[in-house]
């Protein structure tokens, strides 16, 4: 017997202008994070990479705005400095099932390795990570000098390529547990540390309350929050790091989260990564670290992140549904004061929105594959919605619609105060063997003076199942080719507001107020 899908309604009242203190949200709210040990395959060498450049200018084609790449993570301390090296060399640990494509444990870079920032899209802000585990401080100078060095090169000056932060130390919360550090390694060890290495890069780099680049704070792996004896910015802020000579040049405070693991293997649910209550629990975990970060006069942002740590989990990460995860994952976080995302890639990672290189082994276990052009995988539809629901006003604000339901987001979006855009979610893992998939209808109603539109334009991403890496479609457009631009005849249904959309398990859509 055939069973009918099921449709449940409800109904979303959104407010015609923003309310006060809708969060304002920038084009480069989803941002990247790059591993640095392999930063010349994202880059290219003696000619861009294309198919990265291709990627990112998509986004920019949206938003007039470069996403924010920041370069650095583990790697970044575990980075030396030779004369001798035009670009770089890499020591590796073997490939393992769980890890195919690990950090490097040891790379030396030279001045080619910084000069090819110039390959970046125009306009793009960087945030480059030097080492501090090692505790070389010459090593950290011999860096600083090679990045200023390439960031006042005129090829990357015609470009308008800047760089806006520097970053001591990488999750320094974690020196004791990776070998770094000895037992006695605490916060007020690193704060002494930061203070002296950090103040050696600003002197170095000629940094200045004026400057236009300035230092990230903290970047730590976790947080202990308002217990000041652990790692958190309450409790280096507490210990007095921004009233020290290199601390008066924080501006941004950035932590690192990650929803789950997959660093010994197994554990990850995709349902369980693209539950609302889920989503928001990690991230709303932070609210007293950016309360406190607020409370300094500075900007909180997530430096690195992605859905599991080390590197994702296979066929979690890099599915439909984790596309979802990141889309809800990104637009919560305005609604909390965080002002840029950066999601963490890798070459050959499994949770990377852009895999920039051909791959010969598998992403998920390590086999050997058939040599695998550069691709995206389905995270990066969730970079483009976001995207196209900011546009490129610079005047975006966006809310969280109140909708009193386990499985359905949304959130309004706002140019110069006034309703433009709605982007709305099911996050039901919607799975092979499921039977009739149900949809949730959804009615719209609203607040507040001004004029209500009468016709809409909804735009819809089509997933066939949360567990397809493949064959996605955003407006009846894809992405999936072979120069990373978008192909196909862009579909849209024009609707009167009145007769509502449907909203299936496991899909998003764009609504355009018109």
């Amino acid at each position: 017997m055939l069973v009918a899908p099921m449709v449940s309604a409800i109904e979303l009242t959104i407010p015609l202008v923003a309310p006060s203190g809708a969060a304002s949200v920038k084009g480069n709210l989803v941002s990247l994070s790059i591993e640095q040990d392999r930063w010349v395959d994202w880059a290219g060498t003696t000619e861009p990479n294309t198919f990265f450049n291709n990627v990112l200018d998509n986004l920019v084609q949206i938003t007039n705005t470069p996403p924010f790449v920041r370069i650095g993570a583990d790697s970044e301390d575990h980075t030396d400095f030779s004369y001798d090296i035009e670009y770089e060399e890499d020591i590796f640990p073997a490939s393992t099932a769980i890890t195919p494509y690990p950090e490097a444990t040891n790379i030396t870079v030279g001045q080619g390795f910084y000069d090819i920032i110039s390959h970046l899209p125009q306009g793009t802000q960087v945030h480059w990570g030097v080492n501090l585990r090692e505790y070389n401080l010459t090593a950290a100078n011999l860096e600083t000098v090679a990045l200023m060095n390439a960031f006042s090169s005129p090829a990357v000056v015609e470009k308008g390529i800047t760089l806006k932060f520097i970053e001591v130390g990488n999750e320094a919360d974690l020196y004791y547990d990776n070998g770094g550090r000895n037992s006695s390694w605490n916060v007020q060890e690193y704060v002494s540390e930061w203070e002296k290495f950090a103040y050696n890069v600003s002197m170095t780099a000629n940094l200045s309350n004026t400057s236009y680049t300035k230092l990230i704070g903290a970047a730590f792996a976790g947080s202990s929050h308002n217990n000041l004896s652990g790692f958190s910015p309450q409790a280096i802020f507490n210990l007095g790091i921004l009233e020290s000579p290199a601390g008066e040049l924080i501006e941004t405070i950035s932590q690192h989260q990650y929803s789950g693991s997959f660093c010994t293997g197994g554990g990850a649910v995709l349902q369980d990564l693209m539950t609302k209550s889920y989503i928001r629990g990690n991230l709303s975990v932070f609210n007293p670290d950016i309360e406190a970060t607020f409370a300094n006069g500075l900007n909180y942002i997530l430096g690195e992140t992605n859905s599991m740590s080390c590197h994702g989990a296979p066929d979690v990460s890099n599915t439909a549904g984790a596309a979802l995860w990141l889309l809800d994952y990104s637009l919560y976080a305005t609604q909390i004061g965080i002002s840029r995302i950066h999601f963490h890639e890798g070459i050959g990672y499994k949770y990377n929105l852009i895999q920039p290189v051909t791959l010969n082994y598998s992403i998920l276990d390590g086999s050997p594959i058939a040599p695998l052009a550069p691709h995206i995988q389905p995270p990066y539809y969730a970079a483009i919605i976001a995207a196209e629901a900011i546009g490129t006003s610079g005047t975006t604000q966006a809310v969280e619609i109140v909708i009193d339901e386990n499985d359905v987001s949304g959130y309004a979006f706002y140019e110069n105060g006034v309703l433009s855009k709605a982007v709305l979610i099911n996050t039901i893992a919607y799975f092979v063997g499921a039977g009739e998939r149900n949809s949730t209808h959804i009615d719209f109603s609203f607040t507040g003076s001004g004029n209500t539109a009468k016709e809409m334009s909804v735009k819809t991403l089509k997933i066939g199942y949360a567990t397809d890496t493949t064959n996605l479609t955003w407006g009846g457009q894809t992405y999936e080719t072979s120069d990373g631009r978008v192909s196909g005849h862009l579909t849209v249904d024009i609707l009167p507001v009145s007769s509502g959309v449907d909203l299936q398990e496991t899909e998003a859509i764009l609504v355009t107020f018109l």
